[in-house]
């Protein structure tokens, strides 16, 4: 792997703290290995609003409101090495958070 190549690492999960925590590990984990890491960058949440009948059959005026919100971090890895590359991989992270790694 050569020394100028870059890792863009994109968080994505339903509960902000997870992300906020996955990314404060993965940076603390490829700064333990002497990689230059720039984020994480917080995305623009993306809110899913659904809107559901109260009643089944009478009452169209009773309604409810749900949102599903979808929070994403990005971060971006500088001067990786093999050593880098190794820990993040051996790197476990919580099951609520989505990993997208492209190199």
């Amino acid at each position: 792997m050569s020394q100028n190549q870059k890792i863009r690492i994109k968080l994505k999960s339903y509960d902000h703290a997870l992300v906020d925590k996955s990314a404060a590990r993965i940076v603390e984990t490829v700064k333990s290995t002497g990689a230059i890491v720039s984020g994480p960058i917080p995305l623009p949440t993306s809110k899913k609003i659904f809107t559901v009948n109260r009643s089944t059959f009478v009452n169209k005026k009773a309604r409810e409101q749900f949102e599903l919100n979808s929070f994403c971090r990005l971060l971006d890895i500088y001067s990786s090495s093999a050593k880098t590359v190794d820990a993040l991989m051996k790197l476990e992270l919580p099951s609520g958070v989505e990993v997208e790694i492209k190199v």
